[in-house]
C-alpha cells in the first residue's frame, strides 16, 4: 500500500488486517484484558477493557505506527518518515523509528502535554513546535516534509495506519467470547476505523460504539448530519481527542459505527478517577471518555458483554485533570 499522500481513498483490508498483525509483532505486545467488579455494578454491565495502556509507548497508536514503518522499502525508509500529532502518534511513529534506525520528525503543538514531547525525544524524534489548531498543524507541516521528503504518516487517516490500529480488536476478539459490543474513543477516528474494518469482517453480529468529549463533538455531529463536519481547535482535557475526522476514517465510521455518544469533561474526569482508583491503572484522559459514556448511557449496555478499549496511559503526573477541580 503506498502512503495516504499519493491516494487517500485506498481502504485497507482484513487481509491488510493480517499481514499487519504479522509484521508488528516483533515490536508490540499483546495487551491484556482487566475487568473491574466494581465498574460492572455501577454500569449493569460486563466490562472487559483492552489495556493498551500497558502497549509499548503506552499507546495503541504504536501498532499503526510500527506497521507504516516496517512497510516502507529500504529506499523510501532512508528519508525517514513525519507526521504531526498532539502526542501518542508523534511517540509511537518515534518509537518505530527507532526500532527501525531511521529518522522522525514530528509536528506537535506547543501546548501539548510534556510527558508526551518528553516521550517523542527520548525515542529519538525531532519535534517542531506548531500552534493548536489543525491549520497551523497542518501549515507547519508541508513546510517540514517539503524540506526532508520525509514519508508523511498521517496519525489516522493512512490505510497502513488504520490497519495496524485493526490488530487490537483483533486480539480482543481472540480473549474475550460472545461480546455484544465494543466501544472506544474517537477524536480522528483511528481506533475505531480500525475496530470497524476487524470486526466488520470477523464478528459483525458485534455493535460499534464510539465515545467523544462533548467539548469536541465534531465526529458526533457528523454521524447525525451524514457528512463530516470539523473543528479545528476544540478545548477538552481528552488532548488526544481534539482532530476531526477525515475521509478514509468517515469512510468506516459512517459505515460501520451504531451511534457515537459524548461526555462532558467532569463525566470524563470522573471515570478517569474511577479507572484509577478501582482497576489501579493509570490511564489518559481520552481513555476514560468510553466508561463515561457507559456509565450516562446505561440502558444501551445494560446486561451486555462490552469491550472498552483504554487506548493510552501518557499522563502528565504534575497536572492531573482533577488537581485542578
Amino acid at each position: 500500500m503506498s502512503s495516504s499522500t499519493e491516494q487517500t481513498m485506498i481502504i485497507p483490508t482484513y487481509d491488510d488486517v493480517l499481514a499487519a498483525h504479522e509484521r508488528i509483532k516483533p515490536y508490540i505486545y499483546e495487551t491484556p484484558v482487566l475487568t473491574s467488579r466494581l465498574l460492572n455494578e455501577l454500569t449493569g454491565a460486563e466490562l472487559f477493557f483492552k489495556c493498551e495502556n500497558f502497549q509499548k509507548a503506552a499507546a495503541f497508536k504504536v501498532r499503526g505506527a510500527s506497521n507504516a514503518v516496517f512497510g516502507l522499502t529500504e529506499e523510501e525508509a532512508k528519508k525517514g518518515v513525519a507526521t504531526h500529532s498532539s502526542g501518542n502518534h508523534a511517540l509511537s511513529l518515534s518509537y518505530a523509528a527507532g526500532q527501525r534506525g531511521i529518522p522522525v520528525t514530528v509536528v506537535m503543538p506547543r501546548t501539548a502535554p510534556q510527558a508526551k514531547k518528553d516521550a517523542v525525544v527520548g525515542y529519538g524524534g525531532t519535534i517542531v513546535e506548531c500552534e493548536p489548531s489543525t491549520s497551523s498543524r497542518e501549515a507547519v507541516f508541508a513546510e517540514v516534509v517539503a524540506e526532508s521528503g520525509a514519508d508523511f504518516v498521517h496519525p489516522y487517516n493512512d490505510p497502513r495506519v488504520i490497519a495496524g490500529q485493526a490488530t487490537c480488536s483483533k486480539e480482543l476478539v481472540s480473549q474475550v467470547e460472545n461480546l455484544d459490543a465494543v466501544i472506544a474513543p474517537i477524536g480522528g477516528g483511528g481506533m475505531v476505523s480500525g475496530t470497524c474494518l476487524t470486526l466488520s469482517n470477523i464478528a459483525p453480529e458485534i455493535k460499534i460504539y464510539a465515545a467523544e468529549p462533548l467539548n469536541a463533538d465534531d465526529a458526533a455531529r457528523s454521524f447525525r448530519a451524514g457528512h463530516i463536519i470539523a473543528d479545528d481547535a476544540p478545548n477538552t482535557v481528552a488532548d488526544g481527542l481534539k482532530v476531526p475526522l477525515k475521509d478514509l476514517t468517515w469512510h468506516f465510521v459512517s459505515n460501520h459505527v451504531t451511534d457515537i455518544l459524548t461526555a462532558t469533561e467532569e463525566e470524563i474526569i470522573d471515570a478517569m478517577k474511577l479507572i484509577w482508583k478501582h482497576m489501579k491503572i493509570v490511564v489518559e484522559p481520552s481513555s476514560a471518555v468510553p466508561l463515561a459514556t457507559i456509565l450516562k448511557n446505561p440502558e444501551i449496555f445494560k446486561g451486555k458483554r462490552v469491550g472498552v478499549i483504554l487506548t493510552g496511559g501518557n499522563v502528565d503526573l504534575d497536572k492531573l485533570p482533577w488537581l485542578n477541580n
